[in-house]
């Protein structure tokens, strides 16, 4: 990490002014590995660094599985020095489409200082995510090594930023700046004066090493709410008052056997009067 840090807030223009300006030294000595592996995990957070800034800056991202959410394998960049969107697949041929960009390369930050830092100074500048920016691949091909005074993004409309990050960085690792550089600076700085330098930033987290991958726990459904019952007025009608109880069993009504009561017929019987034998 930087050993120094630009005020909280701090405007980008004032941050300038504290930063030295000096000649350029001379490029004896220089290589990639002066400033350790390419892309190593500095964080510990068991992804490498690439893999970190194209998580950190890329959308719908796609990861490879088994990987504990490192490796992108798809993903599109809104592309801060073009303003295009880029498509990334990762694949032999593909990859370089989106490049990771030093926003203080390497080389230049070796001529303007770097070469007192020491190694571990150095391999914490190559993988600061304040010095990196996944980019355009043409673009940051054009770029080079270039400082503010031989490139700036073609969108005119992050020069500032891109800028206000250069001047952040070599102001917390100690470097300093050529004339040109510094007037460069000066002159995209002074049609955004308000513009603050970036401070530090860490690296997105992955899952630890070992640590089983499960899905988010969601909280318990809400139960359901109760249909509303609406209120209504009945007119309940008063009990019926039993009928009196008679003795024995009305006529017509059925016996308990089920059958019917039998009708009884009056029969009358009209008897002739049987003759009297005549007496003799």
């Amino acid at each position: 990490m930087p050993e120094k840090q630009p005020a909280l807030a701090a405007k980008a223009l004032d941050v300038l002014a504290t930063i030295p300006v000096k000649g350029r030294a001379p490029k004896t000595g220089y290589s990639r590995d002066q400033f350790g592996q390419a892309w190593a995990d500095v964080d510990r957070n068991g992804c490498d660094t690439r893999n970190d800034m194209l998580r950190r800056d890329l959308s719908d991202l796609a990861l490879k599985p088994g990987t504990r959410d490192c490796v992108v394998l798809s993903g599109i960049l809104n592309d801060p020095y073009t303003a295009t969107l880029i498509n990334f697949l990762r694949g032999s041929s593909t990859s370089s489409a989106v490049q990771i960009d030093h926003v203080v390369a390497l080389s230049d930050a070796w001529q303007k200082g770097a070469q007192q830092l020491t190694e571990a100074q150095r391999v914490s500048f190559a993988n600061d995510p304040l010095n990196l920016l996944a980019v355009d691949g043409p673009a940051n091909q054009q770029k080079s090594d270039g400082d503010a005074a031989t490139w700036l993004p073609p969108n005119k409309s992050y020069r500032c930023d891109y800028v206000a990050r250069q001047i952040s960085v070599k102001a917390g690792y100690g470097l300093w700046v050529t004339r040109a550089e510094h007037d460069a600076m000066a002159r995209v700085l002074a049609d955004c004066r308000n513009t603050a330098a970036p401070a530090s930033q860490a690296s997105p987290a992955t899952p630890a090493a070992g640590a089983a991958s499960h899905p988010p726990r969601l909280p318990p459904p809400l139960p359901l709410p109760l249909p509303r019952q609406r209120c209504t007025t009945r007119t309940v009608p008063p009990p019926v008052p039993p009928a009196p109880r008679r003795c024995g069993r009305p006529a017509g009504l059925p016996r308990k056997d089920g059958r019917r009561p039998r009708r009884h017929r009056l029969r009358i019987r009209v008897l002739s009067p049987r003759p009297v034998p005549a007496k003799t």
